[in-house]
Order: structure tokens, then C-alpha cells, then sequence
């Protein structure tokens, strides 16, 4: 059986804030600059999801494209699209992770491992917060 590695990605618009409420305001800006200010910034995301898995010798695919979009819709588009990830999300609420793109392909990856059908995998979450800036976390070499 041939291994098929299958890439979907999906984009969203959010705001965000880098801020740890331990640290002085100076603080905050001397390590995160303007991602500290009090009313955040936005980006328009890309976020890319690759699946690792045997092709179906039927189907030809490794996944079934149509639940693979309901998951990712689900998990990323519904949790993110138009919203402050600070108070959408309470893994990144104050005090909590920062939502950086290491952080939220990371948190992307753990929400979709369980989700997939036997076989399949994760293999990279690529989460681009703009055209010159983005994170990549593999989950190929972690137990499903």
C-alpha cells in the first residue's frame, strides 16, 4: 500500500494580543512591540493541514475530502473566523499561551489528531499569519 500525504488549507481573519499579565506594561512592549497594545491586531490567516495515511485503492484519496472540510471547519474556521483569539479561545486567554503561530498551529494539531479516521495522521500544521511569517509543527513521529 502506497503512503499519500494530503495538504487542505483553509484561511480565517482574527485579532490577537501578545500580553502576559505578570509582566510590567514596559515589559510587555519591549518583548512583543506593537502585538502589546491593548486593542490587539488582526491578520489574515492561512492555515494548512497535511494528512499522512494509505490511499484508499478505491476511493484514491487518503481522506474523504468533504469530512476532512467539516473538521477543519469545525476546528479551525468556526473556533477563529472573525474573532479575538484571546477571548474566543480560553487556552489563549490571559495569563494562558500566547497566541503566536507556533502556539496555534500546535494547539490546531491536538484538536485535529483525535478527529481522523483510523489510519490517518497528521503530518504538519502550517499556521501563516501574513505573506513573510509563519510556524510549522509536525505530528507524524507522535502516537495517535
Amino acid at each position: 500500500m502506497t503512503t499519500g500525504y494530503l495538504t487542505r488549507a483553509v484561511h480565517f481573519s482574527a485579532s490577537h494580543r501578545y500580553y502576559r499579565p505578570e509582566w510590567s506594561e514596559e515589559e510587555n512592549r519591549r518583548r512583543f512591540g506593537p502585538a502589546a497594545l491593548p486593542e490587539g491586531h488582526g491578520h489574515n490567516y492561512r492555515c494548512e493541514v497535511t494528512l499522512c495515511g494509505r490511499i484508499d485503492a478505491q476511493a484514491g484519496v487518503v481522506m474523504d475530502l468533504p469530512q476532512l472540510d467539516r473538521l477543519l471547519d469545525e476546528e479551525i474556521i468556526g473556533r477563529f473566523h472573525n474573532r479575538n483569539i484571546n477571548s474566543a479561545v480560553p487556552e489563549f486567554g490571559p495569563g494562558r499561551d500566547l497566541p503566536t503561530t507556533e502556539n496555534l498551529a500546535a494547539y490546531i494539531l491536538e484538536k485535529i489528531r483525535p478527529r481522523l479516521p483510523a489510519g490517518v495522521r497528521v503530518h504538519r500544521v502550517r499556521v501563516r499569519e501574513d505573506r513573510d511569517l509563519w510556524s510549522d509543527v509536525y505530528g507524524s513521529d507522535q502516537p495517535s
